[in-house]
């Protein structure tokens, strides 16, 4: 999410617990833990060695990075052996610096890092590396390899690729269809990466073209503010793609004064406001496209198992991989249901 506010192998989707998924039994016997070819244990959810987790995050002042908060500590509560240190987040770089290293100086066992800033915490990380302490790195991903043990995050691109399929080939048959977009903030790479991500699908859809772009600020003010500005410029078009819920809820508050239904809209992350509206069908939003705060859920998992040195249930490796990328699935009308849970506020 916003850097300046705010997925894969193991995950089979967003809404499936990593919890669960560190578990497995794949035969009729009495279940035990899987072992990999090499008899290296794999983390289940059967109580271990005592694991401190420390996590430092940024300010939750956006629903997302809220979310992220709440999934660390609630899958940490799943574990009686997994005490959880959890800061109080800044989006100032030197306060989240000093965090982590009171969380270095604690001796915590992992550290768990969503930085406000990447390249800025990048030396911190270090520090906790040299110092023995591994680092599960959050979303945004530090400058240096050797800033962490794993990094597990979203797919940016996948989201704008993912976005673009679904609504080229809901427009495909459609001569001369015309497309805009509400974009984020067009200074962070994670939007680049979305845009770009969008245009490429778009590329294979030659008569669905876009006409239009707005980049807004990832809040509810801004995305009103944008999109009325796109209605006004763009007398008629076939279909939306804005790039965050939280900024949609201000889309959709313009696009409703203005009496605009013409076209479908298509958000992005997984509010539960968004989820809400695609379940009750009754506005332009058909679909949105994940970026999961579940992802925090799972860096606690990939910490527990790191701590207790435990490979992953249903993987072969002696080891918890060095990256893990989340799927950006799309979320409609038709599988609604299965991901209403991992909505956020």
């Amino acid at each position: 999410m916003p850097e300046t506010s705010r997925r894969g192998l193991l995950f089979g989707t967003a809404a499936v617990s990593a919890g669960a998924l560190l578990t497995a039994c794949t035969s009729n016997e009495p279940k035990k833990p899987q072992t990999s070819q090499t008899d290296q244990p794999a983390a289940d959810n059967k109580p271990g060695k005592p694991v401190t987790v420390g996590f430092a995050g940024p300010q939750a002042d956006h629903g997302w990075l809220n979310a992220i908060n709440e999934n660390a500590k609630s899958q940490a509560e799943k574990y009686s052996e997994v005490t959880l240190e959890i800061t109080e987040g800044s989006n100032d770089t030197a306060a989240q610096i000093g965090q982590v290293k009171t969380l270095i100086n604690k001796k915590v066992d992992v550290l768990v890092i969503l930085p406000a800033d990447g390249k800025a915490l990048t030396q911190v990380g270090l520090e906790a590396m040299k110092a023995g302490i591994p680092v599960i790195n959050l979303d945004r991903i530090f400058a240096s390899p050797q800033a962490y043990r794993c990094w597990v995050g979203g797919d940016n691109y996948g989201m704008g690729l993912n976005a673009g399929t679904y609504i080229g080939e809901k427009l495909k048959d459609k001569p001369n269809a015309k497309v805009v977009e509400l974009a984020g903030i067009d200074n962070l790479e994670l939007t680049k990466q979305r845009s770009q991500g969008f245009a490429d699908a778009l590329k294979n859809y030659p008569n669905v073209k876009l006409v239009a772009r707005q980049a807004a600020e990832f809040t509810v003010e801004s995305g009103q503010a944008k999109m009325a500005q796109l209605l006004q410029a763009q007398k008629k078009f076939d279909a939306l793609w804005n790039h965050d819920d939280d900024q949609g809820v201000g889309a959709l508050r313009a696009i409703q004064q203005a009496g605009r239904d013409e076209f479908l809209m298509v958000g992005g992350a997984g509010a539960k406001s968004a989820m809400d509206a695609i379940k009750a069908d009754n506005s332009v939003l058909k679909a949105t496209v994940l970026y999961p705060p579940t992802m925090a859920a799972s860096a606690i998992d990939l910490a527990r198992a790191l701590g207790q040195s435990k490979g992953i249930g249903g993987l072969s490796e002696l080891e918890i991989p060095t990256s893990l990328t989340l799927y950006s699935a799309v979320v409609t009308k038709d599988n609604i249901d299965q991901y209403l849970p991992t909505g956020f506020s």
